[in-house]
């Protein structure tokens, strides 16, 4: 999966990489890397919605 496959809208965004953090992956380097797609981004565009990772709880919140 590239950037240009993510859902375009920030909250279903949220609610795709929470869930993938959740049941798949142990870190969001991790999830960035194997699904090839720009960490800082990723964070750029989640902080437009005010979500922030959380790499103690593995999340956005």
């Amino acid at each position: 999966m590239t950037s240009e496959n993510l859902p375009k809208d920030p909250v279903i965004l949220l609610s795709y990489i929470n869930t993938n953090l959740r049941d798949f992956y142990g870190s969001l380097e991790q999830l960035c890397e194997e699904k090839g797609i720009s960490q800082k981004q990723l964070e750029a565009d989640l902080a437009v919605i005010d979500y922030r990772y959380d790499k103690k709880l593995n999340r956005f919140i």
